[in-house]
């Protein structure tokens, strides 16, 4: 006799209905969970009920009341410990038990901090930012990483793989926040040194798009020449995660640096350079918008061969 493993629906609150925490609360209400939202600003909240189902809350505590799992994605630590501790904050509402995760992209400290309050409510806490910006989110094909105890994560792992693509623990509550903060260096300095090499071709009379076709199949490939070549060439900056944004998240990467002791010159040159497109103008710019500090070189003509 073959025996069907049953599948459970949950209560589940997401607080934080923007570009990233809307589909993924979608794509658990696809999945059969019984959803409550919050957003502060309810027209969102309400257009989520009205695509999805579930029910609207007005305050986090309201969301999180009789939950299994509650969630979070919202702007900065600030804005975390508002829906969380605050005045009708989602903590008041939880019960024991009750498995918090937070997607935002936040310090170390804030989820070390906010986790130490839930121990002492009989609650556990996984900090869990994600990547893969807002096509990820839409499409369930996120990476996130996790930091919290084994026990817990086991428990939220198949929750989170309704939008994450890659779910994996990396470590203790903090370690996710850590992780990312890995995954934004990596992705600071590859943008600025794509920036710098589409300029460069340009500037020597090279046609990007043969060049690109050459060296993207060798070491020099990555996910942001793949994805962003053509449009940072074309000087259109509307297809992905934004420069304050990305500012906000190095400020964190490189408080937590200074925090340990540690210098990240390039990190730090290319939070400078970030802040130069700020001043263009460019703060909702996606991130790829680093090539728009360069002056756009005249076209030079290419060398005849011998």
């Amino acid at each position: 006799m073959t025996l069907t493993k049953r599948k459970i629906n949950m209560d589940v609150a997401f607080i934080g209905l923007g570009v990233m925490g809307y589909p993924m609360a979608g794509h658990l209400a696809r999945a059969g969970h019984r959803v409550r939202v919050y957003n502060r600003t309810t027209t969102r909240a309400t257009a989520w009920v009205g695509e999805f189902g579930g029910v609207a809350c007005h305050s986090p505590e309201e969301a999180a009341a009789g939950c299994q799992f509650v969630m979070t994605c919202v702007g900065d630590d600030n804005d975390l410990r508002d829906v969380t501790t605050g005045d009708r904050g989602a903590f008041h509402g939880m019960e024991p038990g009750t498995v918090f995760i937070d997607h935002t992209t936040t310090s170390a400290n804030i989820a070390i901090e906010l986790s130490a309050v839930l121990a002492e409510r009989g609650s556990t806490y996984l900090d869990a930012p994600v990547s893969g910006g807002q096509a990820g989110a839409e499409n369930g094909r996120l990476t996130i990483m996790v930091g919290g105890d084994p026990e817990t994560f086991e428990r939220a792992e198949p929750v989170m793989n309704h939008y994450g693509k890659t779910v994996r623990r990396i470590g203790p509550v903090g370690f996710g926040q850590r992780a990312k903060m890995v995954n934004q260096i990596c992705i600071a300095g590859i943008v600025q040194g794509l920036a710098e090499a589409l300029y460069f071709a340009r500037a020597t009379g090279l046609d990007p798009a043969t060049v690109i076709g050459a060296i993207s199949q060798g070491a020099a490939q990555s996910w942001q020449m793949d994805n962003r070549w053509e449009t940072m060439v074309a000087g259109e900056f509307e297809f992905g995660f934004a420069v304050d944004w990305m500012r906000k998240d190095l400020a964190i990467v490189l408080e937590e640096a200074q925090q340990c002791g540690l210098e990240l010159p390039v990190t730090a040159l290319v939070d400078r350079f970030y802040a130069e497109v700020q001043k263009m103008g460019g703060g909702r710019w996606d991130t790829s918008s680093l090539i728009a500090r360069f002056k756009r070189p005249p076209v030079k003509s290419p060398v005849p061969a011998d």
